[in-house]
């Protein structure tokens, strides 16, 4: 099938067929009749299962490193339980930091609802200039 037809079938963009074929995740033969880039049965079978592992975070580099363990006749499984927990870690990491970003724009509004509106000549913005980061303040202040 042509890469229009493998978008179709598993519900991508044929843009995303092709950027996994330049990174040699997918091979697919060229046509001797037309020259076109047929993929088969088991291109069609690994991006299902790239799809699924970039749906559970992993990343490109990941999906190669996975891949390549697989092609070398390793189980791959214990490569791809390492790779979840690390990338578990990160996405933990980056919610932590964005519950933060939600409780300082929680506090700027609450802040700035009462606050007029104006700058001096010397402010850019005086509702950012007179924030108070709750999140700092209660790092110095830890009694506060």
């Amino acid at each position: 099938m042509y890469v229009k037809q493998l978008a179709n079938k598993m519900s991508v963009t044929p843009d995303t067929i092709r950027h996994y074929t330049r990174m040699q995740l997918l091979k697919p033969v060229r046509s001797v009749s037309n020259g076109y880039q047929e993929y088969t049965k088991t291109d069609q079978q690994r991006l299902k299962f790239i799809i699924n592992a970039r749906q559970l975070g992993f990343s490109v580099k990941d999906i190669q490193h996975i891949i390549t363990e697989s092609e070398q006749g390793n189980c791959p499984c214990p490569l791809t339980r390492k790779l979840i927990v690390k990338r578990l870690a990160e996405t933990e990491a980056l919610f932590q930091e964005t519950l933060k970003l939600r409780t300082r724009m929680q506090a700027a509004v609450k802040q700035w609802q009462s606050s007029p509106d104006g700058a001096t000549s010397a402010d850019i913005c005086s509702l950012i200039e007179s924030f108070v980061d709750p999140i700092s303040t209660e790092k110095n202040n830890p009694e506060a």
